[in-house]
């Protein structure tokens, strides 16, 4: 039997509306996505840049033995590397001290609880494995003077913590993204163990220092004129031997001053823990382990790279991503350079590392590590970190001989 006209027409005019509709749910989220891809890339642009107060605290306390001098923490990758590590717990109002891994199983990991410094930690829930162990100078059981440093911003305050001997040989310590100059304190028995005095210094906008005027990071383009200002101070300190050491973003601020400022030509040496090497690898490597889509990534560093951008940061001046490639800049490193970088280390890929040690094997020492996250090598393997200082340091031509 034919189909009534007013049904064949009601028939296509459901069709076409479900079309319509159908195209109008894609436009729709075509639009959310939109809008979203828009969100995570401004989002993405403005973290980059601005400094963060606040740290996550990603472990999740288990259990404490007091008696037994254990806690327990859920089983993450971060929780179960072997060493030594400071843990922040009660939102950073509890310090501890933790030792090896005990006993691994069930999904937790039961560690040796060293020390509690201070809070109640039977009352923690989540917490913070951190890499810094020493939290004041005087931990040390050395001499600490607390001085300030004259920077374009104002008095910058650091740690000098003076050498067993002459003064000569000085090594300034640079802090990472986030960080403060507690980063560099394990740092300190390594480098006097070879006679130099340590200069723990901060930089604008970390907490410490002066701020600039947009409150903003510079990712190293505005951070070494903070450094230069550390070489100065040493120089005038009676420094004739000086090796800057940045961790993490810390190491791209110091490939900054190796190549922007005068006063390099008075540095000796260079290292490194787990640098920031290449801006552009460690961003996209940050949002592909983010699942974010590679617009994004590609769409913050536009913003924060481009002087129309300085509207959505608030950053005072753009970013130049091109002069943050020290892979492809090897050829305007000239100092020696000590990498020390593990491969797994979750936040700064150690492929710009390698990269760059392989472009210049003539000046680059690669130490690398499998196992020891970011900025935690030393937490990892204390004795081999600091062998592969002191043989790099035993190695290191001053700078009068090698203008010989």
């Amino acid at each position: 039997m034919p189909v009534p006209s007013s049904k064949r027409n009601g028939g296509a005019s459901s069709g076409r509306g479900a079309a319509g509709v159908a195209i109008g749910i894609a436009a729709g989220l075509a639009l959310v996505t939109l809008g979203a891809t828009a969100y995570a890339t401004t989002y993405i642009a403005r973290v980059v840049v601005i400094p963060p107060r606040k740290r996550r605290q990603d472990q999740l306390v288990l259990a404490v033995d007091e008696a037994e001098g254990t806690i327990t923490l859920k089983d993450t990758p971060d929780a179960s590397v072997a060493g030594r590590y400071g843990l922040w717990f009660a939102r950073e109002t509890g310090y501890a001290l933790v030792g090896d891994v005990t006993r691994r199983e069930g999904g937790t990991v039961t560690r040796i609880l060293d020390e509690v410094r201070f809070g109640d930690i039977h009352d923690a829930r989540r917490s913070r494995l951190s890499g810094w162990y020493y939290l004041e100078p005087e931990e040390l059981g050395l001499p600490v003077n607390s001085v300030s440093i004259a920077t374009s911003l104002g008095q910058s305050p650091a740690w000098h913590i003076p050498a067993d001997g002459p003064e000569d040989k000085w090594v300034i310590q640079v802090h990472g993204r986030g960080a403060q100059r507690h980063e560099g304190l394990r740092a300190v028995p390594a480098f006097r163990a070879q006679g130099y005095s340590s200069l723990l210094i901060s930089y604008r906008n970390d907490g410490d220092a002066p701020d600039s005027e947009d409150r903003r990071y510079g990712l190293g383009g505005t951070e070494w004129l903070d450094v230069e200002a550390a070489i100065r101070f040493a120089l005038e300190g009676g420094a004739k031997e000086i090796v800057l050491m940045g961790w993490s973003m810390g190491g791209a601020i110091v490939l900054q001053t190796a190549t922007r400022s005068p006063l390099i030509q008075r540095v000796t040496g260079i290292v490194l823990e787990s640098p920031v090497i290449d801006w552009i690898d460690t961003l996209k490597y940050q949002a592909d382990g983010l699942r974010l889509p590679p617009v994004v990534s590609r769409g913050a560093m536009h913003i924060i790279g481009s002087e129309w951008g300085k509207a959505v940061t608030g950053q005072s001046a753009a970013i130049d991503f091109p002069s943050m490639d020290f892979v492809t800049r090897a050829k305007d490193l000239s100092l020696p350079i000590l990498i020390l970088h593990s491969d797994d280390d979750g936040f700064v890929p150690s492929t710009a590392s390698r990269a760059l040690a392989d472009a210049r094997p003539d000046i680059v020492t690669l130490v690398p590590f499998s196992e020891a996250k970011h900025t935690k090598l030393w937490n990892y393997d204390e004795e081999r970190w600091n062998g592969s200082i002191a043989s790099w340091l035993g190695a290191l031509v001053p700078k009068d001989q090698a203008t010989l």
